[in-house]
């Protein structure tokens, strides 16, 4: 912003330069003699209005007008500008030409010329005054926008965080309790679960504090994951991973996949029936889509909304923080299976 306030200034400077010399251009080839007392009169009547402008500027401007008290501000400029132009008419008062022949009388000509003067000096200085508060005013709303978007990125990043409290507690509930029930089926699978956990854990505690992650590390954690619910469920779940071997050099948010993961788990696995659990991520050119499905049985078959749990709901709020409307989260749910499609620009 101090480079914005560096050009205003400038244009300001350059627009005085230009007005300070009209009266020097206008008078060229003029061999009047008393061409030169006008223009030093013009030149003063000039460096008054500059003064009002400056005092528009750094006065009037951010005491009246940015604190809403625009009837003071409109009456004050309004009776400086009525002053600049009266005194302008003060100033070029002995300069009035005499009339020529068919012209009117005297003293209507120079009620005609006075006020002809008085409204061009006017008219004038509404405009030079006028830009300028424009400008203002114009420089404070990219001041404020500029405000409102750091802001809007210091939320970002307190719910971000919030949401990551949540997810990750809920998570642990859930590994922990595999963990137990692995202790007291296989010893070596458990210590193998507890090794998974804690490169879990390491991800969770560093990677995850990040508001981007690499793609790739991402992958690896819904790998691990997988790799840890596999050594609880064995066989009786069929698990499909349809990942592409070159990722591409992106980032993403953390924790990105892992809420669609922990509900496809939770809702579509059910002993002793065969269940399966599926997960693809694809990228395209412009978007990374990411599918994941799995089995429902009838006796646990619920409505889509019971699918979404803290976690489905901490991802949507997280997409919209992060994408605004620039994301797709489509649920498809039919009586044997429930999708979910995820996409987000690249």
């Amino acid at each position: 912003m101090q480079n914005v306030r560096k050009r205003l200034l400038l244009l300001y400077a350059l627009i005085w330069l230009l007005v300070f010399s009209t009266p020097y251009i206008k008078n060229l080839g003029n061999m009047d003699p008393d061409r030169w007392i006008r223009m030093v009169g013009d030149w003063i009547n000039l460096a008054l209005l500059f003064v009002v402008f400056l005092v528009n500027l750094y006065v009037l401007v951010p005491k009246l007008l940015f604190n809403n008290r625009r009837t003071p501000y409109a009456l004050i400029v309004l009776a400086l500008i009525v002053v600049i132009a009266g005194v302008d008419i003060l100033l070029h008062q002995g300069n009035v030409p005499p009339p020529n022949r068919g012209l009117p009388p005297q003293n209507l000509f120079v009620f005609h010329s006075i006020l002809g003067a008085f409204f061009t000096n006017f008219i004038t200085a509404i405009l030079l005054i006028g830009s300028s508060t424009a400008f203002e005013l114009e420089y404070k709303w990219m001041m404020e926008k500029n405000l409102r978007k750091d802001l809007e990125k210091e939320q970002l990043k307190t719910s971000l965080a919030l949401l990551r409290n949540q997810v990750s507690p809920h998570f642990f509930m859930n590994t922990l309790n595999n963990i137990h029930s692995l202790v007291e089926i296989d010893a070596v699978k458990a210590q193998d679960a507890i090794e998974r956990l804690s490169t879990l854990m390491r991800y969770l505690l560093y990677d995850s504090a990040q508001n981007t992650i690499e793609l790739r590390k991402e992958v690896g954690f819904v790998q691990s994951y997988i790799g840890l619910m596999q050594l609880r469920h064995s066989d009786e779940v069929a698990i499909t991973l349809e990942i592409p071997e070159q990722l591409p050099d992106i980032r993403i948010p953390p924790m990105l996949f892992i809420s669609l993961l922990e509900n496809a788990f939770k809702h579509g696995v059910q002993y002793p029936l065969k269940s399966y659990i599926y997960f693809s991520l694809q990228t395209t050119e412009n978007a990374l889509d990411c599918t994941i499905r799995n089995s429902k049985h009838k006796a646990t078959a619920k409505p889509s909304e019971d699918y979404s749990g803290i976690g489905l709901s901490n991802l949507k709020e997280s997409l919209r923080l992060l994408y605004n409307d620039a994301f797709r989260l489509d649920i498809a749910d039919t009586e044997n299976e429930f999708e979910v499609h995820l996409r987000i620009p690249r």
